[in-house]
């Protein structure tokens, strides 16, 4: 890592500690997101099947299989036009890495990953998608059709596991550039018996993200990490949310660029209220919650 991404980093990370705060949920104007903050990010209840996803991560961490990587998400650059906007080109990227490096370097951390576990479980309660409260459908719990959840970036699909998990009748539609990655990951559902995931293999074409997707509940993104890029996605995914629905950005973060998206995120006239984690941003459409932004340790 270069010295001044590092400096920079490090320099991000203490800004956060030193301005995040995390009271269980005190402080939280919105009765709405006072509840998410005490539902989600604060319960630390486990489910069975983390268990089995996490012995699934452990077997990565050890796999020494050598796999021809093709990446885009660190090939995309950005470069100025004349006329003062940015325009993204791809430069493919391509070498030969180990299943166990790629784990290492590209998995969520237990804790953010089972925080979006979490969320894709409280999205989908009885509870919350009644239409007393406003929620994401109003079907009953014999006929609910689950949640439409979509991820840039499956990498080995660990993520991809824990959000899926929850329930069978969600639907996950995964995005991932190298197709021997998106193998290792269908590996891995299929141990974890795991049926409910659609693997999109090649490069991310804005344009046709949600050509055949209605609405979504849940966006994770975690694919090409430039601002252009972030943006381009971020504004295609919103096009497609509820009031119930809730987008993460993963390393907003990781360099200007993505610290430059988050805030353009957190300022588009959409967004209702965000969180930040430092590892991952949360964007609210809710107009429950008051326009705010929150800086908080996971």
């Amino acid at each position: 890592m270069e010295l001044k991404v590092a400096l920079y980093r490090a320099k991000s990370w203490l800004r956060h500690q030193l301005t995040a705060w995390n009271t269980g949920g005190e402080g939280v104007h919105s009765p709405y997101l006072f509840e998410w903050v005490r539902m989600v990010m604060m319960d630390k209840n486990a489910y069975y099947i983390w268990g089995e996803i996490e012995r699934c991560r452990e077997k990565m961490l050890r796999d020494e299989r050598e796999l021809e990587f093709v990446d885009y998400g660190s090939a995309i650059k950005s470069r100025s036009l004349e006329n003062g906007s940015e325009a993204a080109y791809s430069l493919e990227f391509r070498d030969v890495r180990r299943v166990c490096d790629i784990a290492r370097r590209s998995l969520a951390k237990r804790k953010y990953a089972q925080m979006l576990s979490r969320l894709v479980n409280w999205l989908g309660s009885p509870l919350l998608t009644s239409p007393s409260r406003g929620g994401i459908g109003d079907e009953t719990l014999e006929d609910r059709k689950g949640l439409t959840i979509v991820e840039l970036g499956t990498s080995l699909g660990v993520t991809t596991a824990y959000m899926a998990a929850m329930d069978s009748r969600n639907r996950v539609v995964t995005f991932e550039g190298c197709e021997a990655v998106a193998n290792i990951a269908k590996e891995n559902w299929k141990a974890l018996n795991i049926n409910n995931i659609e693997c999109r293999v090649g490069e991310i074409d804005a344009e046709q993200l949600t050509r055949d997707i209605e609405h979504l509940d849940v966006a994770f993104i975690d694919a090409n990490h430039t601002y252009v890029s972030t943006c381009e996605y971020f504004d295609v995914l919103a096009g497609k949310v509820r009031e119930k629905s809730v987008i993460v950005v993963d390393d907003i973060h990781y360099s200007e660029e993505m610290e430059k998206a988050w805030k353009a995120i957190c300022a588009d006239e959409r967004v209702t209220s965000t969180i930040d984690l430092y590892q991952m941003g949360l964007v609210f459409f809710d107009k429950h919650y008051w326009k705010r932004h929150y800086t908080m340790r996971l």
